[in-house]
């Protein structure tokens, strides 16, 4: 399509574009309605239904300024410039309901011409005899003319035609401005900000007005045949927009001082009371009316020819049929065509009033997705999006948001049958749709530059020391990921909801181009995998080719939440002692980056049914208890683990027993947590017990159990001694901490 478009000859300056958008601006509405909205809601409402307006149609018109200067605006206008930045297959949905609210815009606007030959019905029944009751005898001759224009001229001499009816659109303002009545002579200006009592609601009279203001977009259908896109349409959409809204502040100010409320509410024509001369008004009209449907039918195939040659429609013949043009300029005569059966359907139907606000439905739609599509490129901060003209993020954002609001302000009904509507065309589309989607490469882009900011923001902000607010930020380094997915659920566990976690896959190889791409293939397998599980858990590979090289590197790595990791984790199966040793003669390396210290010993039981977690707090680690029913008490927060139960179980001098058991109620009940009472066992112990023999008798059944291990175990000769002997429990976690937490 875009070889295609790009052949087409390009004649017009910024002119066309500055003609067609306040062509539209200034049309039907403006010459029958305004005096309406200026009678119901008063000069002050008017000025306000002015100022939301154009809180649309400004940054409306800047991001459209500003995405066309970042890019090659080809044909098909706004099409082009949202399909390329949201993807075809959303650009498609929203440009289908674009070229219909098009279409139909070109029936509107002549049956809004049609409306200027009231002036004359009264002349015609007095001369002739005959009443002319339906207006559709001067809408559907007009339509007629305009489809025979447009399919054997093209828009070169619509161009030329425009340049007259603008001229006497010029013409009739100017006479406008320059009439009086007796009611100037009597009008107080110290009544102007006066309230009005009308039976209408503001929001009734402004979705009548606000299709008046909109329009500035209308010049950018004509992107295809401009010489200079990126000059022409940033200049005539924002000089059109600006000069139609101080115009239509100057209008409001004279039809309020020069006509009484009554006359401008029931005369939709009480223009031509107030102009010099009268009938310049209902030509004026026709003149609007003519160029609103002239730029309209400019604008409609075009958008239709960039759909078509986008291969939107499942059916190949459909989609060549639109986007042929004529071999000399590339003219959307099929486009056309079509464009003009369905205009005639509408006008035939006579009365488009309830069918205009699904129109500017269409409409809020399309100016909503420019306005987000610059508020999100500009914090997406692409290199590649390098406008000559910005726009404000602010103005974007509050013109989407504004779009949006004003949609269910308007009509509530036809907002969601609107959105409804784009939803099935976007479904039609995407059957069939194998394209990149632009819109997930700019919200990556977002989300990249938000979470820098973050992270840089929380880098620098002061750390809060107090260990009451202390939190699990895990590191897990482990070599057997695809052999035992025990290490990978417990990070699950943890990172669910209150901890953070940063899985690293080890892959002991020198790094190489082989070894690279295997380690992203198991990334990629481990990604799948946490997906499915529905894990929160980072996943990363490190290749190294030494195991102390390895866990060097992995506690280095910054931590995912933006605050530092505090805590690591292994995993070894019970009987293989050679990880294990390394974990052990590393524990010096972890105790340099002041690590609590984790590890998870896996046996062929797994972790059961879930359902109940020992905790194990004997007198020579007991530094290690509240570390290890906080890790409990986090588990357990996971759904897998929502019929769980927190168990603890204490060893101590039999002297001791009454006063640990009451520490420790107080502590649970204290702390909030959700172990009862009964779930506090107390054992005692004499010399000679075998403790290891107690954990085998005890949590034989347990599906987790946690032992607590310290420095000066971990350091003697027998190191690897410590993790064993437990073969009749199942997974266990050894827990050894730094630094004593608090339980608040």
């Amino acid at each position: 399509m875009s070889k295609t478009l790009a052949s087409a000859k390009a004649n017009f300056g910024t002119l066309p574009v500055f003609l067609t958008a306040i062509s539209t601006i200034l049309g039907a509405v403006m010459f029958l309605r305004f005096g309406f909205a200026v009678g119901s809601v008063g000069f002050a409402g008017t000025l306000l239904i002015i100022l939301i307006g154009h809180m649309v149609t400004i940054p409306t018109a800047m991001a459209l300024a500003e995405i066309a200067t970042n890019q090659k605006v080809e044909g098909g206008g706004e099409y082009f410039i949202i399909s390329r930045s949201f993807g075809v297959t959303i650009g498609a949905a929203i440009g289908i309901a674009l070229y219909l609210s098009q279409a139909i815009s070109v029936a509107f606007y002549v049956i809004a011409f049609a409306e200027a030959f009231e002036a004359i019905k009264p002349w015609v029944l007095s001369e002739f005899g005959y009443e002319l009751y339906d207006n559709r005898l001067f809408s559907i001759p007009a339509l007629l003319a305009l489809i025979w224009l447009m399919v054997t001229k093209g828009a070169d001499l619509g161009m030329k035609a425009l340049y007259v009816v603008v001229a006497i659109l010029a013409i009739s303002l100017i006479l406008f401005f320059m009439g009086s009545t007796e009611y100037t002579e009597v009008f107080d200006s110290t009544m102007l900000f006066n309230g009005v009592t009308s039976d209408k609601g503001f929001f009734y009279v402004f979705a009548i007005i606000f299709p008046a203001f909109t329009g500035m977009t209308a010049g950018v259908g004509l992107s295809g045949d401009l010489r200079d896109p990126k000059k022409s349409i940033p200049m005539g959409t924002l000089a059109a927009t600006i000069i139609g809204m101080v115009i239509y502040v100057f209008i409001a100010y004279k039809l309020i001082s020069s006509a009484s409320t009554a006359d401008l509410v029931n005369d939709q024509l009480v223009m031509g009371k107030i102009a010099i001369w009268g009938p310049i008004i209902p030509i004026g009209l026709a003149a609007a009316t003519i160029s609103s449907a002239l730029g309209s039918f400019m604008v409609a195939p075009r958008t239709l020819q960039a759909i078509g040659g986008d291969k939107v429609f499942h059916n190949r013949f459909v989609n060549y049929w639109v986007a042929k043009g004529v071999k000399k300029n590339n003219e959307p005569r099929n486009a056309t065509i079509l464009t003009s059966v369905i205009a005639l359907i509408f006008v035939l139907l006579g009365d488009v009033n309830a069918v205009a606000e699904i129109i500017s439905m269409f409409f809020m739609v399309t100016y909503g997705s420019l306005c987000l599509i610059s508020f999100m490129q500009h914090f997406a901060a692409d290199p590649s999006y390098r406008p000559s003209f910005k726009s404000k993020w602010y103005l974007s954002l509050l013109g989407a948001i504004m779009c949006i609001y004003l949609m269910f302000k308007i009509n509530t009904p036809y907002a969601f049958a609107a959105i409804l509507l784009m939803v099935v065309l976007y479904f039609y589309i995407s059957l069939k749709s194998d394209t990149e989607k632009g819109m997930a490469s700019i919200f990556q882009g977002v989300i990249h530059q938000f979470n820098r900011t973050i992270q840089v923001f929380l880098q620098k902000s002061e750390k809060v020391k107090e260990e009451e607010d202390w939190r699990p930020a895990v590191l897990c380094l482990s070599k057997d990921s695809f052999e035992r997915y025990s290490a990978l659920e417990m990070m699950k566990w943890i990172s669910h909801r209150y901890g953070f976690g940063t899985y690293i896959h080890f892959e002991k190889e020198y790094f190489s181009k082989e070894s690279k791409l295997m380690a992203e293939e198991k990334l990629k397998k481990l990604i799948t995998i946490a997906s499915n599980s529905k894990s929160n858990v980072y996943l990363e590979t490190l290749i190294s080719p030494s195991n102390t090289g390895a866990i060097i590197q992995a506690i280095q790595q910054p931590g995912i939440s933006g605050q530092p990791n505090n805590m690591m984790l292994f995993e070894f199966k019970k009987g293989e002692v050679d990880w294990l040793s390394v974990i052990v003669d590393n524990y010096s390396v972890l105790k340099t980056a002041k690590y609590d210290l984790c590890i998870l010993a896996s046996s062929d039981k797994g972790f059961g049914y879930k359902k109940d977690i020992h905790v194990w707090i004997r007198k020579e680690d007991y530094e290690n208890a509240n570390l290890m029913i906080l890790l409990s008490y986090i588990i357990l927060g996971h759904p897998d683990w929502k019929k769980g139960q927190i168990k603890i179980f204490a060893t101590f001098p039999k002297e001791n027993l009454k006063q640990e058991e009451e520490n420790l109620i107080q502590l649970t009940s204290s702390g909030r947590l959700p172990i009862s009472a009964k779930n506090i066992r107390v054992i005692a112990t004499d010399e000679g017990v075998d403790r290891k023999q107690l954990v085998n008798d005890f949590s034989m059944d347990a599906d987790l159990t946690l032992l607590g291990f310290h420095e000066g175990m971990i350091k003697s000769d027998r190191g690897i001694e410590m993790f064993e002997g437990y073969d009749h429990v199942g997974n266990i976690l050894f827990v050894n901490t730094l630094t004593s937490k608090f339980i608040i």
